[in-house]
């Protein structure tokens, strides 16, 4: 059964860290560019960052250098590091594959939205004191 998980999530204080994993089941997640997507309560998904199967990465959005994507290969995940976390950060993060097999992650959030194969399904973020 193909299949992502992700986990990691939790609260935690504004300023602090979390990392996120997603595994993947059923497939080689090293074959494919891998996203990790956001949700915010009452607002559309949004892309965080994703990762080629070259190991080039993409940030979305206003994310800076406070979170880091990476591949564990050993465990056939991708996981997420998020730093200086803020009550903005909030929210459900879900992973997501690229399909097809290979394809690089899309310079634009728009162009991969379009490209999303498989999601996984979620795990949430709070964010305060």
């Amino acid at each position: 059964q193909v299949q992502l998980v992700e986990s990691g999530g939790g609260l935690v204080q504004p300023g602090g860290s979390l990392r996120l994993s997603c595994v993947a089941s059923g497939f080689t997640l090293g074959d494919y560019g891998t996203g990790w997507f956001r949700q915010k309560p009452g607002k559309e998904r949004e892309a965080v960052s994703c990762i080629g199967t070259t190991d080039f990465s993409t940030n979305y959005h206003s994310v800076g250098g406070r979170v880091a994507i990476y591949r564990d290969n050993a465990n056939n995940a991708v996981n997420l590091d998020l730093d200086d976390l803020q009550p903005d950060d909030a929210g459900v993060y879900y992973c997501a594959t690229v399909r097809p097999r290979g394809r690089p992650c899309p310079s634009l959030e728009s162009d991969l939205l379009l490209v999303i194969g498989v999601w996984g399904q979620g795990t949430q973020v709070i964010v305060s004191t």
